[in-house]
């Protein structure tokens, strides 16, 4: 399984000159949550708690500061939105992806809302899953095939809708001609990976860009990077097809 993931998870890739990507794998059901955590672990990531509520998964992972938690949304106590939308509120760094029986769209679009930068479903493979968490870890917003277009439909739908203030006043920072490219093609739901081939660049310089974009306008993801984009028509700039 390790020679599986070896070339997508940055954390796992160079552990030996940075510290491995720190997960937490949050599941009420005790066999398939330590199965998923014991598979990350021999995947080179650094797991560093387990939790089986909702109330248990804030607590721990305010202690364990989790680079990316991995969440069911089916929880007692506290349901997995509801965890997702607290920790992220209070770290907006925090990188979520969604670990769900449930392919509704309901499901998967109240995720986005509360803060999950991607969501998988419980069928996929472990390989598959650990290329999500890997690439969760670098900033990609990762879904189960079928529900990206679902998402970015959503996304559409956020921004025809008033949005809180948005920093393009006068005086507002200006973007580089490479920033304001690398910003059209995420708000045409590409990822990181597939940017750097479009553009001929490393996949670490695109995740510069948009580190040193959201900076720039004040936003905290990758969610809010994309109505803002979308908001100013960057998504159809190019071709009105994608």
């Amino acid at each position: 399984m390790s020679s599986e993931h070896g070339q997508h998870t940055d954390g796992a890739d160079s552990a030996g000159a940075a510290a491995p990507v720190k997960v937490m794998v949050v599941d009420d059901h005790p066999m398939w949550r330590d199965a998923v955590a014991r598979d990350l672990a021999e995947s080179g990531f650094d797991v560093v708690a387990t939790a089986g509520d909702g109330e248990q998964a804030v607590r721990r992972a305010q202690a364990a500061a989790p680079d990316v938690l991995v969440l069911d949304l089916n929880l007692p106590l506290k349901p997995g939105v509801q965890v997702c939308k607290e920790l992220v509120g209070a770290n907006p760094a925090l990188r979520v992806l969604v670990l769900s029986a449930s392919g509704e769209h309901a499901d998967v679009l109240e995720a986005v809302k509360s803060g999950a930068t991607g969501y998988l479903l419980k069928s996929a493979s472990t390989a598959e899953l650990i290329d999500a968490v890997g690439r969760t870890a670098v900033g990609d917003a990762v879904f189960t095939p079928g529900l990206a277009g679902l998402v970015l439909g959503e996304y559409r739908r956020l921004a025809s809708e008033p949005a809180p203030a948005t920093p393009d006043e006068p005086g507002a920072p200006r973007l580089t001609d490479r920033e304001t490219e690398v910003l059209r093609l995420v708000a045409k739901g590409l990822s990181y990976k597939q940017i750097a081939e479009r553009l001929v660049i490393s996949h670490r310089t695109v995740q510069n860009h948009v580190q040193n974009t959201l900076g720039k306008l004040q936003l905290h993801n990758r969610v809010e990077l994309v109505r803002y984009a979308i908001e100013r028509g960057l998504d159809t700039d190019e071709s009105a097809g994608a």
